[in-house]
Order: structure tokens, then C-alpha cells, then sequence
């Protein structure tokens, strides 16, 4: 039985938790014994229980990478827990007090985000590289454009592990419950409904989504779209849809944790982030479901859609080249049709939540068969 302790320092659910959940869901608990740190009174706490999933809660870490007192704490709870394996999501200070015991020390990069210049060269680069490189044994990029972001700002590539994330399929609503859901939020008949699950901030790439809905709307196209998330450019975005005059047709849902009632209203999902985009799970839920997607060629998006398969990339932060994206799937229903058969099954191919969970175990076991040979 190999012993393995996850820090993360989320208070709320976001990508890395979702990630974490959907290990759980999949974990082989008969070799691995899993425990997850995490701050007092994160959201997280409960879903990971109910998985099965022992949970140790910290008085720091809230939030943050780093802080000396975090690694104190964390030195202490390993030294409790005695894991072989300490695996972290983005916490530094889980990784500095896995060191500082003597255990394997396993790193997930979740994002990726503009490389500053300060790593990008020389002495910062080296600093950087010393502390990734020294602080973990293994690094799990969740796409090849994490990968990119890190190998950018100095760290070699040997020290990297590409994995794709994995996600459990999403049980479609009945056209009963689908129904009902579209007349709750103002879809009209024969409205074809576009949606974006996302993070309401302005890298998320939403003004551009607005930018092609008045574009097909002014050609005379019957469209509705919904907006799930929250985040601090909400109010900027209705201003922009009322000044744009197409804001009867925007439904801003707030956030949603029916994830599969949303989808299921949806013909079409999109992502236009021009920003830390790695691998959108929300875009992997709805390919399970058989619903294609139109994204940006931004990050890990190209790694998620097969172009002219299960949905259509369009150039990052083109609005225009976005409207004719969705404009040619409204238009050609039979494609449309295809794309969601064939996105079910590159789903079962490549991104379901038994593959990742073998993926991360399989990392787990080379990760111990290293040490074993120093």
C-alpha cells in the first residue's frame, strides 16, 4: 500500500479541486491509501468525504503558495501521516515541508499564465528552475501548453510528466427536465443556445462571445446565450450586452453547480479564453454528453478539440472568425450532429476519469521505483 498526502490550498472548488474530485472518484484504494491537507473550512472538505477520502484541515495555507508558517504546519501533519508520497496543487509549501521529510514529492501544474521576464531570463530563470527542479521529484503538466509554460521559465523537460485530464461523463437531461430548464431561463423555441461555464473575468475571452453574438444577431439569427460563473468583470459584461443591444438575449446565471442541467440546454459550448487556460473540464463534461465546442487556439484548448470533429477552433480573440465558427455548425445541423457523436467517443478515448486516475498512478509507482533505486 503506497501512502500518498494531496495539499491544496483551495478555500472554494475551482479547477484543481475539480481535478482532485475526479481522482478520488477513480482512485484505486486497494495499493493506494490517499489523504488530502487542505485550509480549515474549505468547500472541498464534505465532496472529498463523501468520496471516501480522509481529510486533514490546516490553520494556514488559505489560499496562498507560500508562507514559512504553512511549511511548519505541514512538517508537522507528515510527520503524523507518514505518507510516502506528497503530491501538491500548486503549494509550495507543501512541496518545501515534503522535502524537508524525506518524501517523494510530486507537483500538478494546473495552469498556465504569461512567462514574466524576470523567469524567463537569467538570474531569475535559474532561480526558478532550482526551486521547481529541487522542490519535486515529478511534475504533472495537465496539458502540453502547461508543459510550454513551465519548460518557458527554465525547467527541463525530463522533469515533466504530460497528462490530460480526465473527467466523469455527464448524464444528459431528459428532454422533460431539459425542457423545463430552458423555459426557467427565457430560451424562446427555436432559439439556438450557445454557453460558456467559465470564470466571469476578462482573460475568460466573454466580450469577444458578445462581440460574435451581435455579429449574428445583426445578420438576423435567432440565438441565446448563457453565461454560469461568476467573477469581478460580471457588471462590465452586462453593461457591454446592454450597449450592444443584444442583452435580451443573455442570460447571466450565476454560479451553477447543476453542471449537467446547463449543458443540456446547450447546441453549442464555447471557450474564448485568451488566458491560463490549460483543460477546460466543463469543455470535457460536455464532450462526454456528446456536445461539441467552438474554442480559441489559446493554451490547452487545441488539445481538447479535435478541429472538424467534435467542434471548431477559431483564432484567439477573433470575434469575427468565432461568429463564423458558430454561424457554419447553425447552418449545417447534420455536422453538428457528427461532431456529438464523435465527441463521445474521443471522450472515451482520451479523457475520461479511470485514464487519469491510471495516468496519476502510474507516476505514483515510477516515483517510488526511482527511490527505490538511489
Amino acid at each position: 500500500m503506497i501512502r500518498v498526502l494531496n495539499v491544496i490550498s483551495d478555500t472554494n472548488i475551482g479547477g484543481a479541486g475539480r481535478v482532485l474530485l475526479n481522482y478520488m472518484s477513480r482512485a484505486d484504494r486497494e495499493h493506494f491509501d490517499v489523504s488530502v491537507a487542505m485550509p480549515r473550512g474549505s468547500l472541498l472538505k464534505q465532496p472529498l468525504e463523501e468520496l471516501g477520502t480522509t481529510v486533514y484541515e490546516v490553520d494556514g495555507l488559505t489560499d496562498r503558495s507560500y508562507h514559512k508558517d504553512d511549511v511548519k504546519e505541514l512538517e508537522q501533519l507528515i510527520g503524523q501521516v507518514q505518507p510516502d508520497i506528497v503530491h501538491t496543487h500548486g503549494a509550495l509549501s507543501g512541496r518545501i515541508a515534503g522535502r524537508r521529510c524525506g518524501k517523494v514529492v510530486i507537483y500538478t501544474r494546473h495552469s498556465a499564465f504569461p512567462v514574466p521576464a524576470k523567469l524567463k531570463y537569467p538570474p531569475g530563470r535559474w532561480v526558478n528552475k532550482f526551486l521547481n527542479e529541487y522542490y519535486s521529484d515529478h511534475i504533472i503538466a495537465v496539458s502540453p501548453a502547461a508543459a510550454e509554460n513551465l519548460t518557458d521559465a527554465g525547467i527541463s523537460k525530463k522533469h515533466i510528466t504530460v497528462m490530460m485530464n480526465g473527467v466523469t461523463p455527464v448524464q444528459r437531461k431528459s428532454p422533460e427536465e431539459t425542457a423545463a430548464l430552458r423555459e426557467q431561463w427565457g430560451v424562446q423555441d427555436g432559439e439556438f443556445v450557445l454557453g460558456i461555464l467559465a470564470r466571469i473575468e476578462p482573460y475568460k475571452g466573454h466580450l469577444h462571445i458578445l462581440e460574435a453574438m451581435k455579429q449574428l444577431t445583426d445578420e438576423g439569427r435567432s440565438l441565446r446565450l448563457l453565461v454560469a460563473g461568476v467573477g469581478t468583470y460580471e457588471q462590465e459584461l452586462r453593461q457591454q450586452a446592454q450597449d450592444m443591444g443584444i442583452a435580451e438575449r443573455v442570460s447571466f446565471m450565476g454560479f451553477q453547480t447543476d453542471v449537467a442541467g446547463v449543458l443540456s440546454m446547450l447546441d453549442l459550448q464555447l471557450n474564448a479564453s485568451y488566458g491560463t487556460e490549460t483543460s477546460s473540464l466543463s469543455i470535457l463534461e460536455g464532450l462526454s454528453m456528446g456536445l461539441p465546442a467552438v474554442v480559441s487556439t489559446y493554451g490547452g484548448n487545441p488539445w481538447l478539440i479535435d478541429d472538424g470533429q467534435d467542434g471548431l477552433l477559431f483564432e484567439n480573440r477573433n470575434s469575427a472568425h468565432l461568429a463564423r465558427c458558430i454561424a457554419q455548425l447553425m447552418d449545417q445541423p447534420d455536422t453538428l450532429a457528427a461532431m456529438g457523436q464523435r465527441a463521445v467517443e474521443i471522450f472515451h478515448q482520451r479523457f475520461t476519469a479511470e485514464i487519469f486516475a491510471q495516468n496519476i498512478e502510474n507516476v505514483y509507482y515510477k516515483a517510488m521505483e526511482e527511490m527505490r533505486h538511489e
